[in-house]
């Protein structure tokens, strides 16, 4: 097939969409008929200099992705289809992309390092193209810039594809020699220090060897640091952006050079350009991240794991720090506020200060104090707003007996200020901190004098109100102090201060929802995350006006689907709302459908519900699906077993959900609603489990579902299971060999990491609730000896957790709920078993002697049970 190729990438890009569409055809025809062939011809395009630079380019993106993507699957798909081309196919594509690095034309060259890095990655680990890293190097010895420039890329890009498990030792040494070489001052081309630079950055996480040897350090750390103080502004940018990774990557190797750390980043902050600057806070914020956590694992009780000692930089540099933080706040922008995702100095500066504060705790107090009541009543807008961010920003870390006197004497300057002060951003920022007082330092959980009385709850709630009035983004910080307001009287019971202003709260948040303007600034889901919020914290006093938002939010719902043809923003907009009206829905259920006094006229309206949140399914939005699904979750625990009726006309929806691997949070939360109507319909789901069992198992087996989906698929099968009893008996036979295999899979994986670990123990959860399901399912069933082929199986895996040594706390609770689970259904059948079992007895009285009072009362129980098996 001889193709033009050129001419085919130029016209892909071409703005006559006909043209382009053709183009995109022919390539992907040509992809489907000859893989070799075409990934030869974007080759070769991508290295010819006489071709014109962007078919060159998109040649070369085209084969970026066609050795990677996002999705999981599609990544291993790509990778096998990689591995299996002939040998002299593949031999010829790298020939050619390395000859591109010693290309003029720069596009080129970067695209080809792209595309290096990522056959580097499907290569490297699996052992072949050894040659490639020795070739690369020598490279570097190129007289030519060019030609350096892009090996460091190549090599930068390399570091970033391929683990350091895959590299040995010797190699690695090579690559950081080269790499710090090219970061030397003595480098004279700019952009081949630059991309050294760049590419050291990526290649940090292969240094561990290197950075516990000191001299190799020492050497690494000055070139780091001279190139911090390079003439050219995009060498200081990437290199203080190697020292933040260092400084969470090597934070225990650190110490000896704090001091010269600390001059150059007060250096950059205090001149330089803002993209410099920015990184040279950001080390600092990063060293409060590290700091927080080895604190935080020494305060719970995992001492021993914590290897990793606090050398309190952040304490020994707080006297120099803090004012060099906060001459940072004066330097605000005119419009900051205004744009969303905005990020500049004063923004850094105030993140970085709410850091410190949380890593040292009231040490920052008297630091700051002086800073605040000078400024905060100065005629310069600037000076009020630094004031007020400083305090708002330290308000979370120090203890509250340390703020609450300060908080009490500025709680009535700021209400006055957000009513009164001229300025636009010095009320934006007065309404966070008040939300920052109300988030942290008034709720039933703090020991002080709370900061919100009976006195002055009245003038706060005015004020709040008031300011939902004013411009966009100070009415959305207005909404978010009301909410942490709000949040704070969860557990008040019947006696909250908020009762006897309630319906002017819910009145004002409604007219805000429904303001001309309510799209911006996110001021729309503000005001109704907070009327959310006001309707969880509501009590049995407050109830009737809750009732009364019924008929008001589902008329709005109602309006949003009776809309005619809409353009494609218009769309976009009317998705958000609904899903934040069914997101409103679902709290007013679960919290009138919970209370004795409203059930039963609350549930007049489930009719009407229901109708709109099937009418909402049919607008195909996943954000919007979620929301309904979890609304309907709600409906039905509400309902109980009338929910039963809705069934055959919600099924398919249900059905969509468990089948949408693409948006798999979906998926999540149907799964999670398959529960809810579990526990309210019990038996009468029957008709419905061979459909639902069905899609479920389908799920599991699939790899393109997402892994953190199949933790609660597992914990479903013990909700149906509960819900059917003996009627479980037909699933047996599919779900217990993926129960088995799962269970092998998660007793015997070994953490690399904390988000593995995490992800281990839901996994071993959902597999546990499923068999505590099946197993109370079956009990008192004449059926329950169909079960004992399971269970050595069953207590192998316990055994297996007992001795990893890996459990969380509701692992653990779980586990010895299952141990009791065996005992109390199989009954004698089980007593030898249980008997036999190596750790069943210490894994009892370890969770019987547990400080969880959960696990200990999980444990009592299965204490007895398992004693009448035994015995019996």
């Amino acid at each position: 097939m001889s193709l033009d190729v050129t001419q085919i990438l130029l016209n892909a890009q071409s703005a006559d969409g006909s043209v382009r569409k053709h183009a995109e055809e022919s390539l992907k025809q040509f992809q489907e008929q000859n893989l070799p062939g075409f990934l030869l011809s974007l080759s070769s395009e991508l290295a010819n200099n006489e071709k014109p630079e962007e078919s060159r380019r998109l040649a070369g993106l085209i084969l970026k992705n066609a050795l990677d993507a996002k999705e999981q699957h599609r990544k291993s798909e790509l990778f096998q289809r990689w591995l299996a081309l002939d040998a002299g196919v593949k031999a010829q594509i790298k020939s050619m992309l390395l000859q591109t690095l010693s290309s003029p034309v720069a596009s080129a060259r970067s695209t080809s390092s792209q595309v290096i890095a990522k056959i580097a990655g499907i290569e490297i680990p699996q052992k072949l193209w050894p040659e490639l890293i020795a070739s690369l190097l020598s490279n570097i010895h190129q007289v030519q810039p060019n030609v350096k420039q892009a090996t460091l890329e190549t090599l930068g890009y390399l570091c970033e594809e391929v683990s350091p498990e895959a590299v040995d030792q010797d190699q690695v040494n090579k690559i950081l020699t080269a790499v710090v070489q090219g970061m030397n001052a003595s480098e004279g081309n700019s952009e081949v220090r630059l991309a050294a630079t760049r590419a050291l950055y990526n290649a940090l996480g292969f240094a561990q060897v290197n950075f516990s040897n000191d001299m190799e350090r020492d050497y690494i750390m000055r070139v780091v640091c001279e190139a911090t103080q390079s003439p050219e502004v995009k060498i200081r940018q990437a290199a203080f952006e190697c020292l933040v990774a260092i400084s969470s990557t090597y934070y225990d190797k650190l110490a000896t050079y704090m001091q010269d750390i600390f001059n150059i980043t007060a250096k950059a902050v205090r001149g330089d350009e803002e993209s410099v600057a920015l990184q040279a806070i950001e080390f600092w914020s990063s060293i409060c991240d590290e700091e927080i956590d080895i604190l935080d694992e020494y305060s719970s009780e995992f001492t021993a794991d914590s290897d990793v000692p606090c050398y309190y930089f952040i304490k020994q540099a707080l006297p120099a720090l803090v004012p060099m933080l906060l001459e940072t706040l004066l330097k605000q922008e005119d419009d900051q506020d205004l744009d969303e995702g905005a990020w500049n100095l004063a923004m850094a500066g105030g993140t970085c200060l709410g850091l410190v504060a949380r890593t040292v705790g009231d040490d920052i107090v008297p630091l700051v104090m002086p800073f605040v009541e000078e400024n905060i009543t100065k005629p310069e807008w600037r000076h009020r707003e630094a004031a007020t961010y400083a305090f708002g920003s330290i308000l979370e870390g120090p203890s509250a007996d340390k703020l609450t006197p300060l908080v009490n004497v500025a709680l009535n300057f700021m209400l006055s200020a957000l009513v009164k002060d001229p300025n636009n951003h010095v009320k934006d920022t007065t309404a966070w901190t008040l939300g920052r007082i109300f988030e942290f330092l008034h709720g039933s959980a703090l020991e002080t004098a709370p900061v919100i009385t009976a006195e002055n709850c009245q003038q706060i709630l005015t004020v709040l109100l008031q300011s939902m009035k004013d411009v966009p983004n100070v009415a959305e910080k207005a909404c978010g102090a009301l909410y942490f307001l709000a949040q704070g009287y969860v557990d008040a019971g019947s006696a909250s201060p908020l009762s006897p202003f309630f319906q002017d709260i819910v009145q004002a948040l409604l007219v805000t929802s429904h303001r001309e303007d309510a799209g911006e600034s996110r001021l729309r889901t503000a005001a109704y995350e907070t009327l959310n919020e006001v309707v969880r914290c509501s009590t049995e006093e407050t109830a009737p006006i809750v009732m009364q938002l019924v008929p008001v939010i589902m008329m709005e719902l109602h309006q949003t689907l009776e809309a005619g043809k809409l353009s494609t923003d218009e769309r976009e907009k009317r998705s958000d709302l609904q899903g934040l009206l069914c997101g409103c829905l679902q709290v007013i259920i679960q919290k009138l459908g919970g209370m004795e006094s409203t059930k039963f006229s609350f549930l007049q309206y489930a009719d009407q519900m229901m109708d709109l949140f099937l009418r909402v399914f049919a607008c195909r939005n996943a954000t919007v699906h979620e929301e309904a699904m979890l609304a309907i979750g709600a409906l039905a625990y509400a309902a109980g077993s009338n929910f039963a009726k809705y069934m055959a006309q919600f099924y398919q929806y249900l059905e969509m959900g468990l089948q949408n691997f693409e948006e798999y949070q979906v998926c999540a939360i149907t799964v999670g609603v398959v529960g809810d109507l579990c526990r309210a319909l019990e038996d009468k789901i029957l008709p419905y489990c061979d459909g639902i069992m069905t899609q479920l198992l389908k799920d599991l087996s699939s790899n393109q579902l997402h892994r953190s989906v199949k933790p609660p698929i597992f914990s479903c099968f013990g909700d149906i299971a509960l819900a059917i009893g003996e009627n479980f008996e037909k699933y047996l036979i599919y779900a217990m060999p993926m129960l088995q295999s799962a269970a092998d899979l998660s007793a015997h994986t070994t953490a690399a990491d904390d988000e593995m670990l995490d992800y281990t123990n839901q996994l071993r959860n959902g597999i546990l609730e499923a068999y505590s399901g099946i197993l109370q399912g079956f009990k008192s069933s004449p059926k329950t000896q169909l079960l004992m082929p399971y269970a050595p199986h069953i207590l192998q895996f316990l055994d297996a957790l007992h001795n990893g040594k890996d459990m969380d706390d509701s692992v653990m609770k779980t586990a010895i709920g299952v141990l009791g689970d065996l005992a109390d259904t199989l009954g004698v059948h089980a007593g030898p078993l249980i008997s036999q079992s190596t750790s069943s007895k210490q894994f009892l009285d370890e969770c019987l002697l547990s400080d969880d009072p959960l696990v200990k009362e999980s444990a009592d129980w299965a204490r007895v049970a398992i004693s009448r098996a035994v015995s019996g």
